[in-house]
């Protein structure tokens, strides 16, 4: 069957973790322990919560710092600043993107709290990637979870068959698979381009049947 749609993946595809001795710089200058930081934001059950919309992205943070000892939100906002400042939004990706654009109709589905309107928009200005965006703060589940792929199936109005995902998760490709879904685990840019050539055509104008 004709794919129509291609669905990304956000944090670990289209934004990376590209310098992470910028966070192991600064666990150090705090005085934690290697590899205690993470844990503590990522792991916790308020980031669950923000996943889902349960909390706001602010509360969660407030929350988060209290855990890692910060007493104001300025401490907060500082430390936020520095930890993320080794991301980085992958411009050969975002340049793949706009050459499928054309051919395909192109989904976000992303695990994320209820901030990733701001960031899409206003932070790193690739909102206008996405015919349909869809992500777990907003719809009040998480990938791996069927109903949250459907989501995003039905505004970009194609079935599964017709659908091509990629997500850096082995259980979210299994899940997209399970429904249906043709899926790519990503690992890099590069490999991305060459992968998606067993499934699309894009340097013609009729899509790959």
């Amino acid at each position: 069957m004709t794919i129509k749609a291609v669905i990304f993946d956000l944090g670990g595809v289209l934004v990376r973790t590209e310098f992470p001795e910028v966070r192991q710089r600064l666990e150090k200058r705090l005085g934690f322990s290697p590899g205690t930081v993470g844990p503590i934001i990522w792991g916790s059950e308020d980031w669950e919560l923000a996943q889902v919309g349960r909390i706001s992205y602010e509360e969660y943070w407030t929350r988060v710092g209290a855990a890692l000892g910060f007493s104001t939100p300025e401490e907060i906002a500082e430390f936020r600043r520095e930890y993320f400042s080794g991301d980085r939004v992958d411009d050969e990706l975002v340049s793949l993107i706009g050459e499928l654009r054309p051919h395909y109709k192109i989904g976000l589905l992303s695990n994320a709290p209820d901030k990733l309107d701001t960031w899409l928009d206003q932070d790193w200005g690739i909102k206008d990637l996405f015919d349909a965006i869809v992500y777990s703060a907003r719809a009040g589940m998480v990938k791996p979870d069927p109903s949250i792929f459907h989501l995003i199936l039905d505004q970009l109005d194609v079935t599964p068959p017709e659908s091509l995902f990629i997500d850096d998760y082995s259980r979210n490709i299994e899940a997209a698979v399970a429904l249906g879904m043709r899926a790519i685990r990503f690992t890099n840019t590069a490999a991305l381009r060459d992968q998606l050539q067993r499934y699309l055509v894009w340097n013609t104008e009729d899509p790959a049947s």
